[in-house]
């Protein structure tokens, strides 16, 4: 075998090496690389973890400290203005001498807006007599 055949095989060898070596050191990044993303994946995870913690935390707090006495307060009022004040809607019930033509039937709504009686959609004031063309038997 001549020599610059030698020489060449050589320098084969030498650059199979050097691809060799290239492809290891890869591997070793990629090794690098995947147990970074790892440990940035745990840590958004137990970051992500901690504040849904916390969120529900602030939640109950929010719970405690501001909806139930806005709800408690909403209550006590609504059962002060139910005795108090007529702007609330309350029922009325018709009486012999108060919508008359309106005893069972199934039309009559009866609920006072603002000291408004609603009386039916067909006849929001009332009948006059005791004979309404409207009236239907209620159930």
């Amino acid at each position: 075998m001549e020599q610059w055949q030698k020489d060449l095989i050589d320098m084969i060898e030498t650059v199979a090496d050097d691809v060799e070596q290239f492809f290891l050191g890869m591997n070793d990044m990629v090794d690098a690389f995947f147990e970074f993303t790892e440990e940035i994946t745990e840590e958004v995870q137990n970051t992500f973890l901690a504040d849904i913690d916390a969120f529900s935390t602030l939640h109950e707090q929010f719970l405690q400290d501001l909806a139930e006495p806005l709800l408690e307060i909403y209550w006590e009022l609504e059962d002060i203005a139910e005795d108090v004040d007529p702007g609330f809607p309350y029922a009325v019930e018709p009486t012999l001498e108060k919508n008359a033509a309106c005893i069972g039937c199934s039309h009559y709504h009866g609920q006072v807006y603002s000291g408004n009686l609603l009386v039916c959609g067909m006849h929001p004031h009332g009948w006059d007599d005791e004979s309404c063309p409207d009236w239907e038997k209620g159930n």
